[in-house]
C-alpha cells in the first residue's frame, strides 16, 4: 500500500483555470465551463466522477484477478447528475457503467467478485460515507484567516 497520506498542489493560472501538480505523475489543467471559465479542462465535478469510475474499475479488476481471473479490457463510463440543493449546485448522484472485456462465463467466481469489489474502492466508499474536509485559509504571508463557524 502506498503512503496513507498524499499531496496535490494547485496554482491559479487565469480566471478559473488551475494547474494541478500531481508531483511525479505530472500536471493537468482544470477549468470551469462557460460562463465562469473558458472550459479549457475538466472541472472538479468531472474529476470526482473520473476518480469514482476509475477506482471502481480498478477494484473490479483487483477482485477478478484475486481469483486468478482475466477481466479483459475493462472500460467505464460515468454520468454525473447535478441538482440544486439549498440553492447551490451539488453532485447528487453518479451512474457508473463498467464493462468487462471478457465474457462472464469465462470468469470464475464472478458472483463472489460482484459481491465484494465495491468494498475495495477507496474513492466510492469514501464519497458514499462522507469525507471530513478540514479547511484552512492563509494569506500570502502564511497568516491563518478565521473562517465563520458553521451553524
Amino acid at each position: 500500500m502506498e503512503n496513507p497520506t498524499f499531496e496535490v498542489k494547485l496554482e491559479l493560472l487565469d480566471n478559473y483555470k488551475f494547474a494541478i501538480d500531481f508531483g511525479e505523475f505530472g500536471e493537468i489543467v482544470t477549468d470551469e465551463p462557460e460562463p465562469l471559465g473558458a472550459g479549457e479542462g475538466p472541472n472538479p465535478s468531472r474529476l470526482l466522477a473520473a476518480a469514482t469510475a476509475n477506482c471502481l474499475a480498478a477494484s473490479l479488476m483487483f477482485a477478478i484477478r484475486k481469483y486468478k481471473g482475466d477481466p479483459g479490457k475493462v472500460t467505464a463510463t460515468v454520468e454525473g447528475h447535478l441538482e440544486r440543493v439549498d440553492g447551490r449546485w451539488r453532485v447528487t448522484s453518479m451512474d457508473v457503467d463498467l464493462r468487462l472485456g471478457n465474457s462472464a462465463m469465462n470468469i470464475e467466481k464472478l458472483d463472489r467478485v460482484l459481491a465484494q469489489f465495491e468494498d475495495f474502492c477507496v474513492v466510492t466508499q469514501s464519497v458514499r460515507s462522507g469525507i471530513e474536509v478540514n479547511v484552512h485559509v492563509r494569506d500570502k504571508d502564511g497568516t491563518g484567516l478565521a473562517l465563520p463557524e458553521e451553524d
